[in-house]
C-alpha cells in the first residue's frame, strides 16, 4: 500500500494510454484514488499501440474462468459507455463455425464452459448459422456456437469515454511523453522519468502493451511477454452488403478450422488470420510513433502486410464465403500484439520493486475486467476474483529466458484457435526440467506430460502387462487422449502392494531462523507449535479469508522447517511478509522426492534403515531425518493416495541412488513405478484437494472442506474474515451413476435442470468403479441427484459422502 498520508490519494503513474491504461485510470479514480497520471508516448486518443488497430472482437467464453470473468465485465462496462451518442460496445453476438466433426464436438464443450461461467450460448444447426450469417456456404458447415451477448468493442471510443470520466475525477492524461526511466529507492518505486520531466509516484503501473518488456527493464522487473504480428485485411465493397448502414449487424464470425475470423465494416468484410507462421517482433526494436509515421507506417503497431503469408487464408475465406470470390483485398496490415508463454496476462506487484505493477499482455476482450481486478488489488489489497493464472510470479525461472518466452509465445499464437485437450502438453522446448530419476523412467517407458517445465510421468509402459484382464469401461475419443488403462493397473498395484511415485516437481521451501516458528504460525491457519518431527497440514489465507494455498509444514529442528508449497506465488507471499530473523529459500531444484506408497511400503523401507518405521515409532504426519541405504533422507509419513507410506526427500545428486536402492529392495515385493494419472485417481478417492484447481482465494476453508486445518484459538492472517463468512456453496463430491461415464473437469453441473455450478477435478476411481467429480455447488444433501453436461449430454450423478474410500483412515494409519 501507499506511504502517503492518511486520507490523501496515493500518487499513481500509469504507463500507457491504450485500452488497459484508460480502463485502469477509470477504475482507480472511481475507487477514490484520484491522483492518477497516465503517460503516453504517442498522440491521444489513438497513440499507436495495439488498441489503435484492434478489431475489437469480444468472445466471452474461455476454458479459463478468470478470462471469462474479465470478458463478462468488459461487455457489461463497455455496453454502458457512450461517446457522442455512440455505444462503446456493439452487441451483435458471436458465432463460431464447425466444418469438421472434431470442431463441432469442441463447440459442444465450449457451450459447457459458457454454462459453467454463466454466459449465454448454444450450439446451433448449419441452417441457423446461415440465418445468422447469410454469406456463408451452408453446405460446408456442420453447426455453430452462438453467443448472443458477445460483440464488438469500440476500443478507441471506450478509451475516450473512460479518459473523460477519469479526468472529471482528477486524473490527467499526458501524451507525447516517452518514459526513459523508473526511479526507485530502498526497494520501492518513487517516480517515472520522461523526456518531458519526472513524475513522482507511490505506484507505477506498466500498461504499455508490447512495450511492456522495455518498461519492465527500466525498473529491473522481468516481463515475460513476446510481441507478434497478426494479419488483418479488409475487402473491397461487397454488393451483398451495399444496403448496409450499421457498422456491423451480424455476429462476429470465427472459422477456427482455418484460423480465421470475420467482422463487418459496413459494406466491407474485415478478416483476421492466425494461419500464417508466427512473426515475432523485438519489443526493443518497435519504433516510436513519429519514427513509424516517418517510415510510412500508420502507427508503431502496424507493420506492412505480407501478401505471401495471406494467400492460403484468402483461399479459405472464399471457400467459406462465396461472395468473396468476386472481390479483392483492398487493404491490410500486420498488427502487433502480445503473447506470454501460457497465453495469459501478466498482472500484479513486483516484490523486488514495491509499488511497481504490471498489467500486461491484455487483449481488448479482457481489458476492463483486468483493470477492475488490478484496481481492486491496488486499493483494497486483493482482487475480487482469483488471479493465480495471471500472477506475475507464476513462471519458473527456467520459463523466463528470452528464448523460452519467444518460443512459447510464438506457439501460443499458433494455438489460438486449435482444439486443445486439457492435458495436452507443450511440444517444445522439452525436456527442460527433469528429476534425477528421468533415465530410469525412460527405461520403464514412461509417458511424460509437462507442468511447470517438469517432465512428469503419467504412466509406464513397463506396467502394461498388469493391465491385461482389467475390466474397464470403453472411453470416448476425447477422454481417451493422454490416458491409458495402464493407469488403472498402477492404481490397483498401489492399493494392493507398493509403488514409487516421483514427487520431485512439488515445491519445497526451507524456512529457518530464530523467528521461523512465530512467523509460520502467524501466517498459516493450523497449530505449528509442535515438537520437532511434527508435520502439519495448514492453509495460507489472504486478509479476506480466501485460500491462497495449502501447505505441509514439517518442523525438522527448533528453527528449521521444510514447507511443501504449490506455486512460486507462495514463496513470493511469504517473502513479502517475512521479518529479518526469518530466512526462506526455494530448495526444489536441489532436492528430489519419491513417494513410497502401498500396503507393502513398510516391508520395502524398513530393511533399508536402522530407524524404527513401525506405526508406533513413526506415526502418521511425522518426519524423521535418517538414511535409506547409503542415502541421507528426510522421511515424512504422508500419503496423498490414501495408503501407508512415506515421502522420501534427498538432495538431487543422490536421487538416482535412492531410486535404485528402493527399486532393488522392492523387487521381492512386486514394486512398480506409478504415474500422475493413477495418482490423481487415488487422491480423488480420498477427497484430497488440489489448490488452484479445487480451491483458490475465491473460496474459504469451510466451503472448500478444509476447515479441519483451521485453529480458531490462534491469531493468523485472515482469521477475522472467515469468522464472518456464511456457507452458501460447497466443494461437493459427486459419483457418476453410469460406471462407463467419465468427465474431465470444468463441465457445468445442473441441479433441477438449471446450471448451478461446475466441476473442478475429475477422474475415474478405479477402486470404486465410478468416475469421481468434485464440483462447486449450492449446499446439497448427500444422495441428491444432479446432472453433469459432457459434450452436450446430461450425465446423471449423485452427491456422495466423503471420503469415498477408507473413511476411517485404517489403511494409512497401520
Amino acid at each position: 500500500m501507499s506511504s502517503t498520508p492518511e486520507n490523501q490519494s496515493p500518487r499513481v503513474v500509469v504507463v500507457g494510454a491504450g485500452i488497459v491504461g484508460c480502463s485502469l485510470a477509470d477504475e482507480l479514480t472511481a475507487r477514490g484514488w484520484t491522483d492518477v497520471t497516465v503517460l503516453e508516448q504517442g498522440p491521444l486518443p489513438a497513440p499507436g499501440g495495439s488498441t489503435s488497430h484492434a478489431p475489437g472482437l469480444v468472445f466471452q467464453t474461455s476454458p479459463s474462468k478468470t478470462l471469462a470473468e474479465f470478458a463478462k465485465y468488459t461487455v457489461e462496462k463497455f455496453g454502458s459507455l457512450e461517446v457522442d451518442g455512440v455505444s462503446c460496445f456493439n452487441q451483435v453476438g458471436g458465432l463460431e463455425l464447425a466444418t469438421t466433426p472434431e470442431r463441432l464436438a469442441d463447440l459442444h464443450r465450449k457451450a459447457g464452459y459458457a454454462a459453467s461461467w454463466g454466459i449465454r450460448g448454444e450450439v446451433v444447426t448449419a441452417s441457423r448459422c446461415k440465418e445468422l450469417w447469410p454469406l456463408i456456404d451452408e453446405s460446408v458447415v456442420l453447426g455453430g456456437f452462438h453467443t448472443p451477448d458477445d460483440g464488438l468493442a469500440r476500443a478507441l471510443l471506450a478509451a475516450r469515454a473512460q479518459m473523460a470520466r477519469a479526468t472529471e475525477r482528477g486524473a490527467r492524461f499526458l501524451d507525447r511523453h516517452t518514459v526513459t526511466g523508473i526511479e526507485q529507492e530502498n526497494g520501492r518505486v518513487t517516480g517515472v522519468v520522461t523526456d518531458q520531466g519526472t513524475f513522482p509516484a507511490d505506484h507505477v503501473v506498466s500498461a504499455a502493451g508490447f512495450w511492456g518488456p522495455v518498461i519492465g527493464r527500466m525498473a529491473g522487473v522481468d516481463v515475460p511477454l513476446q510481441p507478434l504480428a497478426h494479419q488483418y485485411a479488409r475487402t473491397k465493397r461487397l454488393p451483398e452488403l451495399q444496403d448496409a448502414e450499421a457498422e456491423a449487424s451480424k455476429p462476429i464470425l470465427r472459422f477456427q478450422d482455418r484460423d480465421l475470423y470475420f467482422r463487418e465494416h459496413t459494406d466491407r468484410i474485415g478478416i483476421g488470420s492466425y494461419a500464417h507462421k508466427p512473426m515475432p517482433v523485438d519489443a526493443y526494436a518497435i519504433l516510436p510513433y513519429d519514427e513509424a509515421r516517418a517510415q510510412d507506417m500508420d502507427m508503431p503497431s502496424s507493420y506492412p502486410f505480407t501478401e505471401e503469408d495471406w494467400a492460403p487464408s484468402w483461399d479459405d475465406c472464399r471457400w467459406l464465403l462465396p461472395a468473396l470470390r468476386d472481390t479483392e483485398i483492398e487493404e491490410g496490415f500486420n498488427g502487433v500484439f502480445s503473447f506470454t508463454p501460457d497465453g495469459m496476462p501478466v498482472l500484479g506487484e513486483s516484490r523486488a520493486v514495491r509499488g511497481f505493477w504490471l498489467a500486461e499482455a491484455v487483449w481488448v476482450t479482457h481489458s476492463a475486467g483486468v483493470a477492475r481486478a488490478v484496481a481492486e488489488w491496488m486499493v483494497d489489497g486483493r482482487p475480487s476474483i482469483d488471479l493465480h493464472e495471471c500472477d506475475l510470479t507464476r513462471f519458473e525461472e527456467a520459463q523466463r529466458s528470452p528464448s523460452y518466452v519467444r518460443e512459447r509465445g510464438s506457439q501460443q499464437f499458433v494455438e489460438v484457435y486449435d482444439v486443445l485437450h486439457p492435458l495436452q502438453p507443450m511440444e517444445q522446448p522439452r525436456p527442460l526440467r527433469v528429476s534425477p530419476f528421468y533415465a530410469r523412467q525412460q527405461q520403464l517407458g514412461a509417458f511424460f506430460l509437462e507442468g511447470g517445465g517438469w517432465e512428469r510421468p503419467h504412466w509406464y509402459e513397463a506396467n502394461a502387462p498388469l493391465a491385461d484382464g482389467l475390466e474397464l469401461p470403453e472411453r470416448d475419443a476425447w477422454s481417451a487422449r493422454f490416458w491409458s488403462p495402464i493407469a488403472a493397473a498402477e492404481a490397483k498395484a498401489t492399493r494392493e502392494s507398493v509403488a514409487l511415485y516421483d514427487m520431485t516437481p512439488l515445491r519445497r521451501l526451507e524456512v529457518t531462523g530464530s523467528g521461523a516458528l512465530d512467523f509460520l504460525h502467524r501466517m498459516t491457519t493450523n497449530n505449528l507449535r509442535k515438537k520437532p518431527g511434527a508435520v502439519t497440514y495448514t492453509l495460507l489465507l489472504d486478509e479476506k479469508g480466501g485460500i491462497r494455498s495449502d501447505l505441509t509444514v514439517a518442523r525438522l529442528a527448533p528453527d528449521r522447517f521444510q514447507v511443501g508449497a504449490n506455486s512460486p506465488a507462495d514463496l513470493d507471499w511469504l517473502l513479502r511478509h517475512a521479518p529479518g530473523d526469518v530466512h526462506i529459500k526455494d530448495i526444489t531444484s536441489g532436492t528430489c522426492c519419491i513417494g513410497v506408497w502401498g500396503p507393502l511400503a513398510r516391508d520395502l523401507v524398513q530393511p533399508l534403515t536402522r530407524d524404527d518405521f513401525s506405526h508406533e515409532a513413526f506415526g502418521y504426519f511425522r518426519a524423521k531425518e535418517t538414511y535409506i541405504g547409503h542415502v541421507p533422507v528426510t522421511a515424512m509419513r504422508l500419503s496423498y493416495v490414501g495408503e501407508l507410506g512415506w515421502e522420501l526427500y534427498t538432495t538431487a545428486d543422490l536421487g538416482l541412488r535412492l531410486w535404485d536402492t528402493l527399486w532393488e529392495a522392492g523387487r521381492e515385493h512386486g514394486v512398480i513405478a506409478a504415474g500422475r494419472s493413477a495418482f490423481n485417481s487415488l487422491r480423488l478417492e480420498k477427497g484430497y484437494r488440489a489448490w488452484g484447481t479445487d480451491m483458490t482465494d475465491e473460496h474459504n476453508p469451510y466451503e472448500a472442506g478444509v476447515g479441519f486445518a483451521v485453529r480458531r484459538d490462534k491469531v493468523f492472517v485472515g482469521r477475522e474474515a472467515i469468522e464472518a463468512q456464511d456457507i452458501t456453496r460447497r466443494l461437493t463430491p459427486l459419483l457418476l451413476d453410469d460406471p462407463a461415464a467419465v468427465v474431465l473437469g470444468k463441465e457445468p453441473v445442473h441441479v433441477d435442470g438449471v446450471p448451478a455450478g461446475y466441476v473442478t477435478s475429475a477422474s475415474y476411481g478405479y477402486t470404486l468403479g465410478r468416475c469421481i467429480a468434485y464440483a462447486w455447488l449450492p449446499v446439497l444433501a448427500t444422495g441428491a441427484a444432479v446432472h453433469i453436461e459432457y459434450f452436450g449430454e446430461k450425465v446423471p450423478a449423485t452427491v456422495a459422502e466423503e471420503p469415498l474410500f477408507d473413511p476411517k483412515m485404517t489403511r494409512i494409519r497401520r
